[in-house]
């Protein structure tokens, strides 16, 4: 399938695809466009519109798109309802909700300048994102061995 956004990657718009690559759709083909021209290429190219303006994948409410397609398509893994709350604090200006939200701001701008195209900064970037779904399941299992333990009386 065909999804469309708007051009010059930042947050949202590199955890999305990641999210969509990963969880929703393996053969994703993501388009990045000027926002004037989103929903005229959407429409010749039967892509889904996704973090842009009104569309049904963008921000709704104080949440950011990420959410959006977690909840459109029935995403229920706790590390990645984890991962939206660190998304969300960075993409929405809310940096203090969470504490890794400065660090996966400063890490998107560090990318945009590094990769100024949009795809090879996706390539490049998708790392961080598998990296933070890896440290977050860590901290999971993790987590749950160690309360497993406790009610053990180990």
């Amino acid at each position: 399938m065909k999804w469309i956004t708007r051009a010059h990657v930042h947050v949202d718009r590199v955890a999305c695809p990641w999210l969509i690559e990963r969880f929703v759709d393996s053969q994703a083909e993501i388009i990045f466009a000027a926002e004037s021209l989103v929903d005229k290429i959407a429409r010749e190219e039967n892509a889904i519109p996704f973090d842009v303006e009104e569309a049904e994948l963008g921000h709704q409410g104080g949440d950011c798109t990420f959410r959006a397609i977690l909840k459109k398509y029935d995403l229920t893994d706790p590390v990645l309802h984890k991962m939206a709350d660190i998304v969300n604090a960075a993409d929405t200006g809310d940096i203090k909700a969470h504490p890794y939200a400065a660090g996966l701001e400063a890490i998107a701008r560090g990318y945009s300048l590094m990769f100024p195209n949009d795809d090879e900064n996706l390539e490049h970037q998708f790392f961080v994102y598998d990296a933070l779904y890896a440290a977050l399941k860590g901290e999971r299992t993790t987590t749950s061995s160690a309360h497993a333990r406790q009610h053990q009386g180990i």
